[in-house]
């Protein structure tokens, strides 16, 4: 992929989640419990939503990013119920690559295993906060692959933010905003986002503590 081009493509796309994550018009929360808040709007990008989840994680923002970050061999496969696979199609720069994140199938089957072929941008702000920014790109090493729906990921991602005076704990705000594509009624789409977010935040935590205590 022409750096160039992938670099104005990413930062567009960090620009999107910037704005995602200051503007508070129009969120419906849907979910809320644990100390975790889930909430969607409808997209601009696609006929879907766009899901915004916050809560609070304990663990610093290095260890929590430690668990998310998009890394061949990181923890996210070994904690995350929807990853089962990650890979670098393209290294770009140090923050900077294309990457393919297959998930298994869902919502008792109902959603089958998909792939999802990504431009992602890890940015770090002078505050301390961890960006990571994505959205899908068409890649000539990455074509469809039997077994796998092809989904699409629009500007998506996370922050982990510090909590000033609480140096063990982060502000972590998600930004689902998937096409899972394929042929899925609304409302399976519609349940599945809220809980799978919801879990996220549990089964993170745990992995916060089990690898990070």
């Amino acid at each position: 992929m022409d750096p160039a081009l992938a670099a104005e493509m990413s930062e567009a796309v960090a620009e999107k989640m910037l704005h995602y994550r200051r503007d508070t018009a129009g969120w419906k929360i849907c979910r809320e419990g644990n100390g975790v808040s889930v909430s969607w709007r409808p997209s601009v990008e696609f006929p879907g939503n766009l899901y915004r989840g916050e809560g609070i994680v304990f663990g610093t923002p290095e260890a929590v990013w430690d668990c998310v970050k998009p890394a061949v061999g990181g923890l996210r496969v070994k904690w995350d119920e929807n990853v089962n696979g990650f890979e670098i199609i393209e290294s770009i720069t140090d923050t900077l690559c294309v990457s393919r994140t297959s998930t298994p199938s869902a919502a008792m089957k109902l959603i089958s295993p998909r792939d999802f072929v990504d431009l992602v941008l890890i940015k770090r702000y002078e505050d301390g906060t961890i960006s990571s920014n994505a959205s899908h790109v068409e890649h000539p090493l990455c074509p469809p692959k039997p077994g796998f729906v092809r989904g699409f990921n629009h500007p998506c991602g996370c922050f982990c933010e510090p909590l000033p005076g609480e140096p063990t704990k982060t502000h972590l705000v998600t930004f689902f905003h998937t096409d899972l594509s394929g042929y899925l009624p609304q409302n399976v789409v519609e349940s599945f986002f809220p809980r799978s977010m919801t879990r996220f935040y549990a089964n993170l935590q745990r992995a916060v503590k089990q690898f990070h205590d």
